[in-house]
């Protein structure tokens, strides 16, 4: 009898403990996917987890501003972004990815939808690392999900966000009323993560707890912050592991939801 008590005591203390584990942060996790990656001549031009075609691409202005990369509304008033899945994920890989496409539903007027003819659609593989384009591109677009490391309910929303057309928050343009970028303690090459961009904020406050904010480490070269909350520098921030409430809003104000 005593052999059994002492069981259960081991058990409820095995479960207090895995209630106190915590996902880690989508911008840890994406650091360390992506961290010191070397791609396939295959693979689009990556810059953080963002692909590109091109350089020139990359200093371009934000598709979003003239809807020339956003998915297109149907008559019924919902988004149909259309998807495939490799077949190298195993079914609970697919479960994963299948749970974070399911999350827009629930929130938005996003309907991510099996491929059958479609012309534009995401490709979701397992390539090198987490990334994805930033809006609709045409034709077959690279989710890249990376089944070491990117498989996490936060890093799926996160690249599908970046899929619908969203940008970083840490790049927002208004972004230095928030942020103060600590340029001193950024690696040597990665300055270009903190260039603010023209975006479209949607009318909705910087948000500290969006999936799309990096921590205040992100980058760094001498394990000091690069970033420091303003003007409250004691503000928590890039920490969330789902989409918080200011990203539902701006996929729904994005998209006339």
């Amino acid at each position: 009898m005593s052999d059994l008590r002492s069981v259960c005591v081991l058990l409820l203390m095995l479960g207090c403990w895995a209630e106190d584990v915590q996902e880690p942060s989508v911008s840890e996790l994406l650091w360390k996917a992506n961290k010191d990656k070397v791609r396939s001549d295959r693979e689009p031009l990556v810059i953080d987890d963002i692909a590109y075609d091109s350089e020139g691409q990359r200093n371009a202005d934000p598709c979003t501003s003239g809807g020339r990369c956003m998915w297109p509304k149907s008559a019924d008033g919902k988004v149909y972004v259309s998807y495939t899945i490799a077949g190298h994920y195993s079914s609970r890989e697919r479960s994963i990815i299948e749970r974070g496409l399911n999350s827009f539903t629930e929130s938005t007027c996003v309907r991510f939808t099996r491929r059958t003819s479609q012309r534009d659609y995401i490709n979701i593989q397992s390539d090198s690392g987490c990334y994805s384009y930033v809006g609709r591109r045409g034709y077959s677009q690279t989710v890249s999900l990376d089944k070491q490391g990117c498989l996490y309910h936060s890093t799926v929303q996160h690249e599908l966000l970046h899929a619908l057309g969203f940008n970083h928050e840490q790049c927002r343009s208004d972004r230095d009323q928030y942020i103060k970028v600590l340029w001193h303690n950024i690696q040597n090459g990665w300055e270009y993560a903190f260039d603010k961009i023209n975006t479209l904020n949607q009318n909705t406050p910087y948000d500290y707890n969006s999936v799309m904010q990096y921590h205040k480490y992100a980058f760094s070269g001498n394990n000091q912050p690069t970033m420091q909350p303003y003007p409250n520098a004691n503000v928590e921030f890039g920490k969330s592991t789902q989409m918080s409430r200011n990203d539902i809003l701006r996929v729904n104000r994005l998209y006339k939801c």
